[in-house]
């Protein structure tokens, strides 16, 4: 498998400081960085998956390779990327992973590159056993949490099934979980599909904004924001 379109639910629940859930329907793709599935012509200018999007550099590939070697770490053999493509000029990816594979096809680290609606970025490298990892949080995402605490993560490489879950773990208390969970489209190049719902990536940051309105609307309130321009 080189690329992939997945029909997926997001899941959001809060259980601190009061229990809180929503979850909306989207799509979500999984792509080789060797491979990058693009559209014909004058079409790539509307949707397209972009290197400046996520990590830099001259290709998806050579900025996740250039982010890595920064690290001391070795080239992937292969790197399966799961996000969004910016489409008529608009991409939000909240959580991008780069699946690292190693010549048998096992995954032995995960990047997973996440951004905020503030327009901050910060990756972290994960090394999952059995699918599953774990972090210290280092980066502001929710207003509505500090940066403390850590992140329990399952990451399975995606097949048929995509299943991915997150959770805050603070001292004494778990208090937000998010699950992206569906199932592979068929179809050959699975850009044609995010360039016939082009507003999919804006309903993302929509909902979330929505949501935090509503969350603000009930009591909660933002915590300080720390500056925090790292990539990695």
């Amino acid at each position: 498998m080189s690329s992939a379109c997945y029909d997926v639910r997001i899941v959001h629940r809060r259980a601190a400081p009061f229990d809180y859930r929503f979850s909306f329907r989207s799509r979500t793709w999984l792509v080789d960085l060797d491979d990058v599935p693009a559209l014909p012509g004058m079409l790539r200018r509307l949707c397209r998956f972009d290197s400046a999007d996520h990590l830099g550099g001259p290709s998806l590939r050579a900025g996740l390779d250039a982010w890595l070697g920064r690290l001391g770490q070795p080239r992937p053999v292969r790197v399966l990327m799961l996000a969004n493509p910016r489409v008529l000029g608009y991409v939000f990816n909240p959580l991008t992973l780069f699946y690292c594979l190693d010549a048998g096809g096992a995954v032995d680290r995960v990047v997973a590159e996440v951004r905020n609606t503030y327009g901050g970025r910060h990756c972290y490298l994960l090394r999952p056993a059995g699918g599953r990892a774990s972090t210290a949080k280092v980066f502001y995402v929710s207003p509505f949490y500090p940066v403390d605490g850590s992140y329990s993560m399952r990451l399975p490489l995606p097949g048929d099934r995509l299943r991915v879950s997150i959770r805050l773990d603070r001292p004494g208390d778990r208090p937000f979980t998010a699950v992206l969970a569906g199932t592979r489209r068929p179809g050959r190049n699975p850009l044609w599909t995010a360039l016939r719902t082009p507003l999919a990536t804006r309903a993302v940051m929509l909902a979330i904004r929505r949501h935090g309105i509503a969350l603000y609307l009930k009591g909660l309130r933002p915590q300080p924001r720390i500056v925090d321009g790292a990539t990695g």
